[in-house]
């Protein structure tokens, strides 16, 4: 959406002040107190030929499975920074599930861990880094300083190239 397309009167009643520079119709979604109904006259006052509404949806899709659609657009708009990140953590995660934790690790040595960690971690030594974030008092911040300390370690499995 170009400034000059769409006049400040309407662009401030839409979407609270007038555009300064070009804006997508996603990015002005995901503005808050902006929603699909805001978008969807934005981009009729834009094309008033190739607009689409909340009715012309109902037309197609019945009232109850547009209200998803529209409703759905918003949360997948509104939030996909945030599940985009989650995904990363999730996947992120995955990878370190199965990483094996070396046997010579002395738990004892990694001085950012807490006595209370460094002694459950020595007490079950666990074999894998899945297996030490399940350990009861073993916190995910637990678990990214012991991640630094192989990174720092150069351990096999979790040098910078090889955890990326």
């Amino acid at each position: 959406m170009h400034p000059g397309i769409l006049p400040a009167a309407d662009a401030e009643r839409l979407v609270g002040k007038a555009l300064e520079r070009e804006y997508t119709l996603i990015e002005l979604l995901r503005r808050p107190g902006v929603v699909f109904d805001t978008v969807a006259e934005v981009a009729s006052i834009a094309r008033p030929e190739a607009s689409v509404s909340r009715e012309t949806l109902v037309a197609e899709l019945g009232q109850e499975l547009a209200g998803l659609v529209t409703e759905q657009v918003e949360i997948s708009t509104k939030y996909a920074g945030y599940i985009n990140k989650q995904v990363d953590d999730v996947a992120r995660a995955a990878h370190f599930e199965h990483l094996k934790l070396p046997d010579e690790l002395d738990y004892g040595l990694v001085h950012a861990l807490s006595f209370e960690a460094r002694q459950k971690l020595n007490k079950h030594r666990p074999e894998t880094l899945g297996q030490a974030s399940r350990i009861s008092g073993i916190t995910p911040a637990a678990i990214s300083l012991l991640l630094v300390h192989l990174k720092k370690g150069k351990f096999k499995g979790f040098t910078e190239a090889e955890a990326a």
